[in-house]
């Protein structure tokens, strides 16, 4: 007992250390914990002695990981997926897997791996296949990009995705591969899918409806039904990720879905911990002489071939060249998915040790490019935008608005159109100014043109956009846009053509809003200061006047129900939970 406590203990601390230092430089957390697991491991320090212990504390890491996806999979979502993406969703996963194939063969002839291992370049196949639900949702969700229309096309893209991967993992826990067991392990699995549907549907509800009374029996019964599904899949002879994530899924659509979560995260930010730490300790650098070169060949796969397959398929599916390269550019990794893939690989002998280590450093390699990816993907789109021209002229159909210019003169442009500039909007209307809205939601744009409120459809980055709005004439330019690098773009393009145009653009954080003051603009709205500064006012206004107060909450029913018919409440993905993976 001892030397597991010590062993844990071990592990918790350094994981700690390591991503502190991670955080310090805002990098990523999962590299840094399997570096701690590295640190720790055989090529380490070796502190870790009881190591089965810790392998089965890391399976139950997986579980609680897979279990919180699952919630996090919202059913419904999926109808909201259109065929196009759907289809190419499926098209990149089969040409992905493809060519991982190919290059598993022509690895194998060329002796650099073995080739007489067919299951071997399977596993090569869907390292290539599958992208970062975690990652990508979590960095998109922090940028407010969840309901642009790359954010949609990707959100779709990933759902598709993780459901191949968990067919995956069903398939590759069976021992023994002939077509008749791989098709009952298929039905098996196509068993607790419908079990988790239909009893989600018409039993959980109201049975933890009577749990919800108390905190405590709605968190136990949240982890009796995640260990039962947990259990089921192993009695059928399935992997336990697909009973922890169906049981997720199965939970996904209660009323007490944030509160599940909020109770199962400490948990599973434990355990998955361990679980990565794990990973690293797996890492046996003497064996990975012989994967160099598929490392290097796969890398550039992932973040090269990938997102250009990915830009490809957008195009010739109607999306223009930015959609598309932000869509490729945000799906350039290795899937946490494939890491649980390569663990039971491993531990079933599938794979060998060097190629389950360079999963882990692949994985590890391009998560970390990735997460810069993300973080400038419209700086990047910026300079390569002269090269990206070949991507809209692919384009058989449109699916995007097309621009169609400025014809008169406004006294405000608006650029974007969320729940900030919602207001903003009302009360320009309200003072009688003739104001543009500027927005790169395809749908939004349709629903103002319905109510005609004067719109174009595009990105303010886009200088042909700019150059068709006459600043002389405008008094007030407002950004609700989040974007460091469009908004500086916006004050130095007005700058230089207005001296009296007024700026207003929008801002994360402290140290980003002086900047925008140093660059010029004339005022920085933070959103997360404006909802006390509102409070503090109606509570100024309203005192301990009950009318006032009842009047208040009137007219705030009123603007809820018309900014839900907008779709202004936060999205399903952008819930806290999904802001701090492990």
């Amino acid at each position: 007992m001892g030397n597991i406590l010590f062993d844990i203990g071990s592990i918790i601390i350094i994981a700690t250390l390591i991503g502190f230092i991670a955080r310090l430089f805002r990098q990523p957390l999962i590299p840094s914990y399997i570096l701690a697991g590295i640190i720790l491991g055989p090529v380490g320090l070796k502190i870790v002695e009881d190591t089965q212990t810790i392998a089965l504390l890391s399976e139950i890491g997986i579980a609680f990981l897979l279990f919180i996806v699952g919630m996090e999979l919202d059913m419904r979502k999926l109808k909201d997926i259109s065929f196009s993406v759907s289809l190419s969703g499926v098209i990149q996963i089969s040409l992905m897997f493809f060519i991982g194939l190919i290059i598993g063969n022509l690895l194998g002839a060329f002796h650099i791996i073995d080739g007489s291992n067919l299951l071997q370049s399977v596993y090569f196949a869907l390292m290539v296949s599958f992208s970062s639900t975690l990652v990508v949702i979590k960095m998109i969700s922090d940028k407010e990009e969840l309901d642009t229309l790359h954010g949609r096309i990707i959100i779709g893209i990933l759902l598709i995705e993780d459901l191949f991967a968990v067919l995956a993992i069903s398939v590759l826990s069976i021992d023994h591969f002939t077509g008749w067991i791989i098709i009952g392990a298929l039905a098996k699995g196509l068993f607790v899918v419908i079990l988790a549907i239909l009893l989600g549907k018409y039993v959980f509800n109201s049975l933890f409806g009577l749990a919800a009374k108390s905190t405590e029996m709605l968190f136990l019964m949240s982890l009796t039904v995640c260990f039962a599904f947990v259990l089921l899949a192993g009695s059928l002879g399935l992997s336990i990720v697909i009973g922890s994530f169906m049981a997720g899924v199965a939970l996904s659509n209660l009323p007490y879905h944030f509160e599940i979560i909020s109770k199962v995260m400490p948990l599973r930010d434990f355990f998955a911990t361990i679980f990565f730490v794990t990973l690293g300790m797996e890492i046996i650098p003497r064996s990975l002489h012989a994967y160099l070169i598929p490392l290097v060949v796969l890398t550039f796969v992932v973040i090269i071939i990938k997102p250009l397959l990915i830009m490809l398929l957008q195009a010739l599916f109607g999306f223009t060249a930015r959609t598309a390269f932000l869509t490729g550019i945000n799906l350039a990794q290795v899937s946490e998915f494939m890491l649980i893939i390569v663990a039971q690989g491993y531990v079933k002998g599938h794979i060998s040790g060097g190629l389950f280590s360079m999963t882990v450093i692949l994985a590890t390699i391009t998560i970390t490019m990735t997460s810069y990816f993300i973080k400038f993907d419209n700086q990047l789109y910026r300079f390569f935008q002269p090269y990206l021209r070949w991507l809209d002229r692919l384009s058989p159909m449109k699916h995007e608005p097309v621009y169609d210019g400025v014809e008169q003169d406004y006294e405000a442009i608006l650029i974007g159109y969320n729940r900030i500039a919602y207001s903003i909007a009302k009360k320009l209307r309200q003072m009688e100014k003739k104001f543009l809205v500027i927005d790169y939601n395809p749908d939004l744009i349709k629903r103002l043109q319905k109510e005609k409120i004067p719109c174009i459809y595009g990105d303010v980055a886009n200088m042909e956009i700019l150059k068709k709005i006459n600043f002389k004439k405008v008094e007030l330019v407002i950004s609700t846009v989040p974007d460091p690098g469009d908004n500086n773009l916006v004050v130095d393009y007005v700058k230089n053509r207005s001296h009296r145009t007024i700026i207003f653009v929008t801002a994360t954080n402290l140290d980003e809003a002086l900047l925008f003051y140093d660059h010029g603009a004339d005022y920085v709205i933070l959103p997360h200061y404006l909802g006390g500064d509102h409070v503090s006012m109606i509570i100024e206004d309203t005192a301990s006047d009950i009318s006032k107060i009842l009047a208040n909450k009137m007219q705030h029913i009123d603007e809820l129900k018309e900014r839900k018919r907008y779709g202004h409440d936060h999205p399903r993905w952008g819930h806290p939970s999904t802001a701090h993976p492990p």
